[in-house]
């Protein structure tokens, strides 16, 4: 049976606290509050810079069972070396540790940059790069780089899992059928942006799950969403997960604060 999950981009916030963290909350229990209300979180620091294995595990332990993140791969891949020889670097992300999140890993993000054209050669290349299973990521990990310390490396996976990829443009010639073809082709979801206009928004499933990342629909991770629009979206998921398409869907307008309090509101929508 097809699911919804429903959370936030990241969870490390200091204008939050005081509004969503209440007041005298330490940091360190930030994210097993959120937790606690959303169903998924993103993991956006791995896409600055490669974090450890211990990170990935208390973060694992400190969420409830069932909960999932997704992960964020590194801009190192996307934006400095924009899909092309990226070989090891894929390695060294898996090797970081995020197998050790277990059965808490969800899909995999691959968000590109607003300057990185459509080219179809380049696009399935890296796609076809990208392991499909947790024992894949695992092999390929075993293939790392001598920039990760031996205490810095974690390739093992507990049993073998599907393994899911997104992939998030934001160049206006993605919006045409040989990407969507492409994406396909590979099973990877193309991610549904919800930018105020700002960056391509591409509807069609093109995996067995929806991506969503709503940053905001008046302004650019700065606008709240209205109930009319939390319900539109709530009719969009169930209309997915009725043609049996998993759902992921993340609030991205932290700005002001809106992002937990909307992802709460469209949860209890599809509750």
């Amino acid at each position: 049976m097809a699911e919804a999950r429903v959370g936030i981009s990241g969870w490390v916030y200091p204008g939050w606290r005081g509004a969503f963290y209440p007041d005298g909350l330490v940091h360190r229990k930030e994210l097993a509050y959120a937790a606690e209300r959303l169903t998924s979180i993103e993991i956006n620091g791995s896409f600055y810079a490669l974090q450890k294995p211990s990170s990935y595990t208390k973060w694992r332990d400190e969420t409830p069972h069932g909960f999932v993140f997704a992960v964020k791969g590194g801009r190192y891949i996307t934006h400095v070396k924009r899909l092309v020889g990226v070989e090891t670097a894929l390695a060294n992300f898996f090797a970081s540790g995020v197998l050790a999140l277990g059965d808490k890993l969800g899909p995999i993000l691959w968000q590109l940059p607003p300057n990185l054209r459509f080219d179809a050669d380049r696009l399935a290349a890296f796609l076809a790069l990208l392991p499909q299973t947790t024992t894949a990521a695992s092999v390929l990990a075993q293939h790392r780089d001598d920039k990760l310390a031996d205490d810095l490396v974690h390739v093992g996976t507990d049993v073998d899992r599907p393994l899911r990829h997104a992939l998030e443009v934001r160049s206006a010639s993605f919006a045409v059928p040989e990407s969507v073809s492409i994406a396909r082709e590979y099973g990877v979801a193309l991610v549904l942006a919800d930018t105020a206009g700002r960056y391509p928004r591409i509807e069609e499933p093109t995996a067995d799950f929806v991506y969503a990342r709503l940053h905001g629909d008046i302004e650019l991770y700065t606008s709240g969403y209205t109930a009319a629009a939390l319900d539109a979206w709530a009719a969009k998921i169930r209309g997915w997960t009725g043609d049996g398409f998993d759902v992921f869907v993340y609030f991205d307008n932290d700005v002001k604060g809106f992002a937990p309090f909307d992802a709460m509101a469209l949860s209890s929508r599809l509750d």
